[in-house]
């Protein structure tokens, strides 16, 4: 009688897990392509559209800021003041730091378009530069299309609700100097050293997403650092160019999958802890959220695994 409910146990593990990868082997990954009307940013003041630069073109700025907005008018303000608060002051002591921010609307329903080209108008479109997406892509589109378009030597993506204090690019920016190579590089804003208050704080069952989620990610996907979900990365332009040409996943999972591309292509990534806070508004609800992500961390691993997705170590 054990013998038969042990069998009947492996053969329903079995075709779950068969069933689970055949769900994440269906799951729908096609990027959209960019329209034309994703080419152009506006200028508020001469109302002219002008095209965005390529990033396979050389760089003109020493540091772009990515800013991914979905329904973002309430946060987006802070987090501006915050930034440009930096880079000014910055700029004031060394006149070599050159800098843009391109703030990508995913695709809103609200007004985040518009309360963005307050700042275009405000420092001008050499400085803020708004692309707004016909359609919402997700995060990691967002953020695709705003790197894509990007003009800086450093390119880093920030989210737009601020939880991650902007002044702290200085460490990330060191550590990326520190350990560049070949003009390679990833470096990762971490809140690792924020987990044993976060546990403190969590219900059991969130905490256990968690747990669960960082274990997955490590079994198929990225060994080299613990937090992969920050929205505070720094990358060289070459790194840049070799890893976001290269995506698929345009949801919340797409920072595992640029980590993963970086990894196989021996991209140095390192984890620098950063200051971060939980700010309200957020659209993220945690359980669907991790169930979805379990999903695609699963896909990415099996299309990768079975080559339906390749990594090009060399990109023209």
């Amino acid at each position: 009688m054990i013998e038969q409910l042990l069998l009947v146990f492996v053969v329903l593990v079995i075709l779950g897990l068969l069933g689970l990868s055949t769900i994440c082997l269906l799951r729908s990954f096609e990027m959209a392509p960019r329209s034309e009307n994703e080419n152009y940013y506006r200028d508020p003041k001469s109302k002219s559209r002008n095209k965005f630069p390529s990033l396979n073109d050389p760089p003109s700025k020493y540091l772009s800021v990515i800013i991914p907005a979905y329904k973002e008018v309430d946060r987006l303000p802070s987090m501006i003041k915050d930034t440009m608060s930096y880079l000014e002051n910055r700029q004031a002591k060394d006149s070599s730091f050159t800098y843009e921010l391109i703030i990508v609307d995913d695709g809103s329903p609200d007004k985040t378009s518009e309360v963005a080209l307050q700042y275009s108008a405000q420092y001008g479109t050499d400085i803020v530069r708004v692309l707004t997406l016909d359609a919402n892509r997700g995060k990691g589109g967002a953020v695709r299309m705003g790197v894509l378009s990007a003009r800086g030597q450093w390119i880093l993506f920030a989210d737009a609700d601020g939880a991650t204090q902007f002044s702290d690019f200085s460490k990330v920016e060191k550590r990326a100097l520190d350990r560049m190579k070949d003009n390679n590089v990833v470096v990762c804003g971490s809140r690792r050293h924020l987990e044993k208050e976060s546990v403190a704080q969590r219900s059991a069952f969130r905490t256990l997403l968690m747990y669960v989620f960082h274990f997955e990610v490590w079994l198929f996907a990225v060994k080299s650092i613990r937090d992969t979900q920050c929205g505070f990365k720094l990358f060289s332009r070459e790194s840049a160019r070799r890893i976001f040409s290269q995506m698929h996943v345009e949801r919340w999972s797409f920072d595992v999958e640029l980590l993963y591309i970086a990894e196989h292509l021996n991209i140095p990534i390192v984890e620098v802890d950063v200051n971060w806070q939980e700010i309200p508004g957020s659209k993220l609800d945690p359980f669907t959220a991790s169930f979805q992500m379990g999903i695609d961390i699963l896909a990415i691993w099996l299309r990768y695994v079975l080559q339906i997705w390749t990594i090009q170590r060399k990109i023209e």
